[in-house]
């Protein structure tokens, strides 16, 4: 399988150079030449099948010409060692509980496949060079990477984030691991820690100094995996809500996880159409209402992980339907909530149907309780814990609620961080003394 870039300004690449490059020499996202629809015969037996299983057959189809089964099933299995139940929250309306991976959040998936991945193609060029990764994040995407890489063998993660614009216990996954993992503390809100990010990636010094990459969403081997968790859904709601048009309703904010979910679409998955749900930065949001896109600076929301300004996976979004407007806006709707109605919201469902959200699934299950229709059963994403948004949470259900050990365990480590200004000029100095 070759790989393009949105801006088709630069060569075909081989998975293996997408991987470990990140971003195309033309600044723009890699994308896979072909998608591949998997058999009926899959989809016919995938009720049976473990979400192993199925991730596998769905990894076979983006890279089985790539790498040979049995690594590719060892990548898979080493990468998926929890679940991800589809649990029924009220009539119709189901959530895909995102979060029993090791840092309780959706990238879990996307972040470990990358690490085991860019591992295996180190080892098969016996490249000696340290591989420098390179992440911005605003909130749980730090969390994920750096605890997927962490002591993984000549790589070394860089965690940039915003000052102040993350939870404790987020900030506390990141920054208090040492090794091989340095977290960046920016001076600044997510859209400058990605624009860092991107300008290192372009800037031919640091490339001469360095070997760099990505593990944002704009690496295809951290996208792409998080595909697998829309086909175990789809296999779990054939037995939970038969013959009912199924609606999946998604939480975004770079777009990384429901890109995701469309090339599963793509490939055959049964979902009639998605909802894009946005706190108040709704730049997707309006596009769908006036085919314009327009982004602009973010705003600090409680539900921080989705506070971006200037989505990267619009742009895949855009080459997957060929930048057609309509095929897009028919298979997409969109939803924007602000922090009072996702307070509301947490403090509703908490009361009607005993189950705690967090801010961003909370912004997810409004949306699909607001646009499902009859004959239809809907799926929304929990993408995080909601202990990791503890006070928010606690001061909206009206009561405590215990703190996973896991989550525990990371609050009693050590803050480590780099102060660092949002100037190029200053985190590439950084990075050249290293």
């Amino acid at each position: 399988m070759k790989y393009y870039s949105t801006n088709g300004q630069a060569p075909l690449a081989s998975l293996q150079e997408a991987v470990t490059c990140g971003l195309a020499p033309d600044k723009g996202l890699y994308m896979p030449e072909h998608i591949r629809p998997l058999p009926s015969s899959f989809y016919e037996q995938m009720e049976s099948m473990s979400f192993q299983e199925i991730a596998f057959e769905v990894a076979k189809a983006f890279f089985g010409e790539d790498i040979p089964e049995a690594d590719l099933h060892n990548i898979v299995y080493d990468t998926l060692c929890f679940d991800c139940p589809v649990v029924k929250v009220e009539e119709n309306i189901y959530t895909l509980e995102l979060f029993h991976g090791p840092t309780l959040a959706f990238k879990d998936v996307g972040a470990r496949f990358m690490a085991r991945m860019l591992g295996y193609f180190r080892k098969l060029s016996n490249d000696s060079r340290l591989v420098n990764v390179l992440v911005a994040t605003s909130g749980d995407t730090g969390s994920a990477v750096a605890n997927g890489f962490l002591g993984v063998e000549g790589i070394h993660v860089y965690v940039l984030y915003p000052k102040g614009k993350v939870s404790r216990i987020q900030e506390s996954q990141f920054t208090t691991l040492g090794h091989n993992i340095t977290a960046v503390e920016v001076d600044g809100v997510f859209d400058d820690c990605q624009a860092l990010v991107k300008q290192s990636f372009m800037d031919k010094d640091l490339n001469a100094h360095m070997t760099l990459t990505s593990a944002n969403s704009i690496n295809v081997a951290r996208f792409l995996p998080q595909a697998f968790y829309y086909f175990y859904a789809c296999a779990q709601m054939k037995r939970l809500a038969p013959g009912q048009d199924l609606v999946v309703c998604v939480p975004s904010g770079n777009f990384g996880n429901i890109t995701s979910a469309l090339f599963g679409k793509e490939m055959g998955l049964p979902v009639r159409r998605f909802i894009a749900a946005n706190n108040a930065n709704d730049i997707f949001y309006q596009y769908l209402q006036t085919g314009k896109y327009n982004p602009k600076a973010s705003i600090q929301t409680l539900a921080n992980a989705m506070d971006v300004g200037n989505p990267s996976n619009f742009a895949r979004i855009l080459s997957l339907y060929d930048n057609d407007y309509q095929r897009i806006k028919s298979l997409i709707s969109g939803a924007t909530y602000n922090d009072s109605e996702i307070m509301e919201t947490i403090q509703k469902c908490f009361a009607d149907n005993n189950y705690i959200l967090d801010p961003h699934g909370a912004c997810g299950y409004r949306a699909l309780k607001e646009g499902l229709k009859e004959g239809e059963a809907g799926i929304f994403c929990e993408t995080a814990h909601p202990a990791k948004f503890l006070s928010v949470v606690e001061k909206a259900i009206g009561t405590e609620m215990s703190i996973p050990d896991r989550l525990a365990e990371f609050m009693k480590g050590t803050k480590q961080s780099v102060a660092m200004s949002k100037e190029f000029t200053d985190f590439k100095a950084f990075l050249m003394q290293q």
